[in-house]
């Protein structure tokens, strides 16, 4: 496989980071690495930051950049938003990583990571980390496609990214533990617990709180001390988003588009619309708590995802901040 290396930043996305709101030349954040508690951000690919506007990177240690998907031949293409996302990061002082997979990744990534085509996929994941001068790649394979190739996939890519001196990480459900091998584990630098998606629009004969408080503490229990991870390795997933139930209740809606509705429930968990339905979320009380058991009890907290989250006073990101920086 070949990649374009490309020397310094075009001016596309010196361009771009001017609509963001970022200088290359900004001065990094300072504090927050300092405490020892890790903050990951998802953000995913394709939005139109332009709109919606840079979350505050500042407020977290880790950036996810979600999700880089290969070709059928297992060719990456060289985005320049990918570029754009990692020097806005960096020029803040946060490491990135790339996060391959996701809930719906296209059908041949089995076959890309299948005996047949691993090394070759390896060594286009390992060579993205050059290209986009990141830290590491995420794994974030889900339901099926944590078969039987699985172990030595994640085994065979911690060596070719510790070659490189770069992180391999991944995001990890309860609701899948018994596909996860004890060896494949051990090749994460630490792992984002997903705790979330207990139920929803897929399963409208279970509607009810899709990430209760209950939930986090559960999955930091069995983590820990059923399968016997150190704390320091768990990061525990928060939703910024909910899940709707019932007449009129939208499938899903962003913490940000709560709040622009429903702007008197942001301390709340669930909210119920004309027509009776209810949509289920984490308001900040709830995303607090969660934050203060996951300082005593893990290595972080994991956001799935960045761009739903409020804007103004009433940010989750802010919330969780000003938690942390107390650490």
């Amino acid at each position: 496989m070949n990649f374009i290396k490309i020397p310094g930043i075009p001016s596309v996305l010196l361009c771009l980071l001017s609509i963001v709101g970022f200088s290359v030349s900004e001065t990094k954040a300072q504090g927050l690495a300092d405490t020892g508690f890790r903050v990951v951000g998802y953000l995913p690919l394709g939005i139109d930051l332009s709109r919606t506007g840079m979350p505050d990177l500042g407020k977290i240690t880790h950036l996810n950049i979600a999700f880089l998907t290969p070709d059928s031949a297992g060719v990456f293409a060289n985005d320049e938003e990918v570029h754009m996302l990692t020097t806005a990061a960096h020029a803040k002082g946060v490491t990135v990583l790339l996060s391959i997979g996701g809930g719906e990744p296209p059908r041949y990534l089995k076959k890309l990571v299948g005996k047949r085509h691993q090394a070759a996929f390896i060594q286009a994941l390992a060579a993205l980390t050059d290209l986009y001068q990141c830290e590491g790649i995420d794994v974030d394979l889900e339901g099926d496609f944590i078969d039987g190739n699985y172990e030595s996939f994640v085994k065979n890519l911690r060596v070719a990214l510790k070659a490189k001196k770069k992180l391999i990480t991944a995001a990890i459900a309860t609701t899948y533990a018994g596909h996860y091998t004890k060896a494949a584990l051990a090749q994460f630098d630490f792992v984002n617990i997903m705790s979330y998606d207990k139920t929803g629009p897929w399963d409208k004969s279970d509607p009810g709180p899709h990430a209760p408080f209950s939930m986090a503490a559960d999955d930091l229990a069995y983590w820990t001390r059923t399968r016997g991870l150190a704390v320091a390795r768990i990061t525990l997933g928060l939703p910024f988003y909910g899940y709707g139930f019932g007449t009129n209740a939208p499938e899903s809606l962003s913490y940000g588009d709560i709040l622009q509705q429903f702007p008197a429930a942001r301390n709340s968990d669930q909210l119920t619309v004309t027509g009776g339905g209810i949509v289920y979320y984490n308001g900040a009380t709830t995303i607090k708590a969660k934050t203060a058991l996951a300082l005593q009890k893990a290595g972080g907290v994991m956001i799935w995802q960045l761009l739903q989250d409020a804007q103004g006073p009433y940010s989750l990101l802010t919330a969780i901040d000003s938690l942390v920086r107390k650490r």
